[in-house]
């Protein structure tokens, strides 16, 4: 495993630099791994789907679908 330093956070993350601990991730750290992928700026529905997600995968253990995020925040 490596270390990544992430809005003034060093937190572990995997080869495909995805957080180890899901516990370690900050809102403020969103926007910087945005940029990362070419979003300059997070949207309400950008963040309508971040907190969905996180939810969904805190209560069932796992990420979710494609389908049951479009589903859960009738975002298409």
């Amino acid at each position: 495993m490596s270390v990544a330093e992430l809005a003034g956070k060093t937190v572990e993350v995997d080869e495909e630099g995805f957080l180890v601990n899901p516990n370690d991730w900050t809102p403020e750290m969103a926007p910087m791994l945005a940029k990362e992928v070419g979003i300059e700026e997070l949207t309400e529905a950008h963040w309508k789907v971040i907190n969905w997600c996180r939810e969904a995968a805190a209560d069932s253990g796992k990420s979710p679908t494609l389908r049951q995020i479009t589903t859960g925040t009738g975002i298409s």
